[in-house]
């Protein structure tokens, strides 16, 4: 645990603001700390043997950067099953000019909860799992590091707009989230600023973002749920009560209707406001990279290499870069790309979810943020 709390206590700065972290580590393990979604400096990433040593037992390291963007952003260990063990948090940095009008906000973390050995079982299949695929079986799925049986409460008037900052530090689940009784319009995808849009459900990967606005219009108790779309059944809950609401609670089996229908994000519906969102330079450097698997292997390869074996990608500072993936393998794979936003479809993000079976994504970044940079899966 970060300071002895699951999730780790939220960080929340403003835009701008510079932001010093002292990790002092006392685990038995060595460590670090990544800043998920931020492009700080190479050598503040945290990714060990790349960007920095990783911190020893008993010894620590200084994180210092200046926090921007503003956006909705998660810091976590980036070492071995770390993340999975419970080195993660919230990290907020407030805009100076908020994109969006809202009374109230919630931070939302989604979570799988592993307690013993990750033992490997066979997928049943799903929309995004094949066949044979495995995975360890999570006890819980956890909203705010609570189970559904004990959710966590989120208290709003009515008339209130609430902000609800969609956050998925999981280790191998995708959750398709909706909330009953509401609609929601999603304003932020990675921490950037979108074109509103309405939607019933978001289907957020492994360290994706998503911010969405609530019209608190419809009194009651409500279930927000967070449904894995892998091959295991299970849900994350969390309760949004209105103050005023009869009920302490929601009505038994009730499920919003955007789990399993209505309309539901996807990254073709996203638009972004800012400028970067609109560059329609053709690209300097271009690579197609196949994302696959092997057969009766634990093994996942881009372009059959495997990290640390892999070779770099080599480009150059100010060059317009395209990387396109296709997925070979059976199982879909948020890749996340350290120290950059890119291009994909018409908004900027950092992780995006490549489909599986032959599942194609392209994107576009400008190099501006020179180092050595991880880029991969973010199923851990």
């Amino acid at each position: 645990m970060y300071n002895g709390r699951f999730p780790g206590q939220e960080i929340r700065v403003r835009e701008g603001e510079r932001l010093r972290v002292v990790l002092e580590n006392g685990v038995p393990e060595s460590t670090t700390v990544h800043w998920h979604g931020v492009p700080v400096p190479n050598r503040m990433d945290g990714v060990p043997a790349v960007t920095q040593e990783p911190v020893r037992p008993g010894e620590s390291f200084v994180y210092e950067y200046v926090a921007e963007p503003a956006g909705s952003y998660m810091y976590h260990s980036h070492v071995a099953l770390q993340l999975d063990r419970g080195l993660l948090g919230p990290l907020i940095i407030e805009e100076r000019s908020p994109h969006v009008d809202y009374d109230r906000e919630y931070t939302v973390v989604l979570d799988d909860l592993l307690t013993g050995e990750p033992r490997l079982t066979q997928g049943r299949g799903s929309m995004m799992m094949g066949r044979g695929a495995a995975g360890p079986e999570y006890q819980a799925f956890l909203i705010n590091g609570r189970p559904p049986a004990d959710p966590s409460l989120l208290e709003v008037r009515r008339g209130e707009r609430v902000r609800l900052r969609l956050i998925n530090p999981a280790s191998q689940t995708t959750f398709r989230v909706a909330l009953a009784g509401h609609r929601m319009t999603v304003v932020h995808a990675d921490s950037r600023p979108v074109e509103p849009i309405e939607v019933d459900a978001v289907l957020i990967g492994m360290g994706e973002r998503y911010d969405v606005i609530v019209e608190a219009g419809n009194p009651g108790a409500w279930n927000l749920v967070g449904t894995s779309i892998e091959r295991q059944r299970g849900s994350a809950r969390a309760v949004l009560r209105y103050a005023d609401a009869s009920a302490n609670a929601p009505a038994q089996g009730q499920r919003p209707a955007g789990i399993s229908g209505g309309r539901l994000l996807t990254v073709s519906d996203l638009t972004g406001t800012e400028p970067e969102s609109r560059i329609g330079r053709d690209p300097d450097r271009t690579f197609a990279l196949t994302l696959s698997s092997r057969m009766m292997s634990d093994g996942w390869f881009i372009d059959g290499e495997a990290f640390p074996e892999a070779e770099p990608l080599e480009i150059h500072e100010g060059e317009r870069v395209r990387v396109s993936m296709t997925n070979r393998s059976m199982m879909l794979h948020p890749m996340h790309l350290h120290g950059h936003f890119f291009r994909v479809g018409n908004a900027l993000k950092e992780t995006v979810i490549v489909p599986p079976h032959m599942g194609q994504v392209t994107f576009d970044f400008t190099a501006d943020n020179p180092g050595d940079w991880l880029f991969h899966c973010h199923n851990l």
